[in-house]
């Protein structure tokens, strides 16, 4: 290291290095849990890997560890009693004199299988070495960046570092369904567990392309919303039935047919109104951002891009609302020829929503879209949409003392600038942390932007995973030294 770097970090940085390996092995430990939370059948898994943790946790030195229950999931589910998964609190440090930084993370993952398109097993952890990544589901999103860090305190402890400030963790077992029932829980701990918190920091987010780290002060929000349109009592034979009843998949198909264009401008009527007007100074914002329709490129794999300019793709990005349709429930979707008529479907589609959009006006139109389209089928099938969840958008101060230090933190490890960016995904307990603690949110992104979170072959440079533990330590010590809050 530098001669000019602080011992401290010089020390920090050399064992976070040599600790590589046994830090990967943790990250393998825990890809290997299946934690599906969409997937009632491996809630089971969810709950293990929370033990899993717990027992890191513990071999740490933390304190006050809890497993915080938060009831029965509400509908719709198969199971009416069915347990959410527990949300881990712990301390590490209860000094009055040091600050206190809370880290909120998740451990559980979208849904995988090999025949989606992996080139590997995806709850097996493939190190490459060569091509230096780690793949495996949750790599990036959110398992690596977790136990990021849990090993900043293990580089502190074995290194002979003092930890800079008091650290609670807030890990959570259901952010890819919803979060449900964390709103209430730091609500109600706001002033019980996270009494004398002074900040937030969030790592479930990327950087915007592959080669420059970026802090991130902005999400939208994200309203998921299901249509079901149901008719026979049964699943029937084609043959004996097509042609003369009305079918459930075809009305659908009409359905969502008219929720957005191939271009990808939403057709629901009053949704563009709600969007806050771009203003001359916030369009100056994305002249010196460093990203290309290139990189677009290479993390979608495609060439399919809806627009070619820096400043269009970033704006739809970030600041304009986007319609997407993610899947149809109840239709045949394996291998082979199956010539069945499905009994009942249920589409599958979600607004990311944005400054200043209304959430509840939002599902009223929605609701109110879906119905008049079905309506004008004349179909004597049913048809009812609903909203599933929904998260809000989130804007911050990028220029106050969270994201100085972090800048600060930015530097020393990858020697430039980081770039000020808003994201397009959502994480909606950012608010939450934000209105019920009353403190500052910091968004500090360990993985890149062609991570292929929530994809197939999702990756973390191992590099990435490294610098990122070297990030979040420095963060933790600039911001200790900070003078404000």
């Amino acid at each position: 290291m530098s001669a000019q770097i602080p011992t401290k970090f010089e020390q920090l940085f050399k064992k976070v290095d040599e600790l590589k390996p046994q830090f990967i092995d943790v990250v393998a430990q825990a890809v290997a849990i299946p934690a599906v939370s969409s997937d009632e059948t491996l809630r089971p898994q969810v709950v293990k890997k929370a033990h899993f943790l717990v027992q890191q946790l513990e071999s740490l030195g933390f304190t006050d560890i809890q497993l915080k229950p938060l009831g029965l999931q509400p509908p719709p589910v198969s199971n009416p009693n069915l347990e959410l998964p527990p949300v881990i609190l712990s301390r590490y440090g209860n000094d009055p004199q040091k600050k206190t930084v809370l880290v909120y993370g998740h451990y559980d993952v979208q849904p995988a299988f090999k025949e989606d398109g992996w080139d590997s097993e995806p709850f097996e952890l493939v190190v490459d070495e060569e091509k230096g990544l780690l793949k495996g589901r949750g790599a990036t999103d959110d398992t690596g960046p977790l136990t990021g860090w849990l090993h900043v305190v293990r580089a502190h402890k074995e290194a002979g570092v003092e930890f800079p400030v008091n650290l609670i963790t807030c890990f959570e077992g259901m952010e890819e369904s919803g979060s449900l029932g964390l709103e209430e829980l730091i609500a109600k701990e706001a002033n019980g567990y996270f009494k004398d918190v002074d900040a937030v920091c969030i790592s479930d987010n990327y950087w915007l392309g592959t080669k420059k780290p970026v802090l991130t002060y902005g999400l939208r929000g994200c309203n998921y919303y299901q249509v079901t349109i149901e008719g026979p009592q049964a699943d029937l034979h084609s043959g004996v039935f097509g042609g003369i009843i009305a079918e459930p998949m075809i009305d659908l198909v009409k359905v969502m047919s008219t929720l957005v264009d191939s271009d990808g401008k939403i057709l629901i009527k009053g949704v563009d109104e709600m969007v806050a007007p771009m203003t001359e100074k916030e369009r100056k914002l994305y002249d010196n951002i460093d990203f290309s329709l290139d990189e677009l490129n290479k993390a979608s794999g495609s060439n399919t891009a809806l627009y070619t300019k820096k400043e269009d793709i970033l704006m739809h990005r970030w600041r304009y609302p986007s319609l997407s349709l993610h899947g149809v429930e109840g239709a045949f979707s394996g291998q082979g020829a199956k010539t069945v008529i499905p009994a009942k479907v249920i589409g599958k589609f979600s607004i990311r929503t944005v400054p200043d959009m209304d959430s509840a006006k939002l599902d009223e139109l929605v609701i109110e879209h879906c119905e008049k389209a079905f309506a004008k089928l004349n179909s004597p099938n049913k048809c009812k949409a609903e909203l599933i969840h929904d998260g809000a958008y989130w804007i911050s101060d990028p220029h106050n003392a969270q994201f100085t230090a972090a800048s600060k933190a930015t530097r020393l490890v990858y020697g430039v600038e980081p770039d000020l960016t808003r994201e397009g995904g959502s994480i909606p307990i950012t608010v939450t942390f934000q209105d019920q603690l009353k403190t500052s949110v910091l968004l500090l992104p360990m993985g890149r932007g062609d991570d292929g979170a929530h994809s197939i072959n999702e990756k973390l440079d191992i590099s990435n995973f490294i610098n990122g533990i070297k990030l979040m330590a420095a963060y933790l010590h600039y911001y200790a030294e900070s003078k404000e809050i």
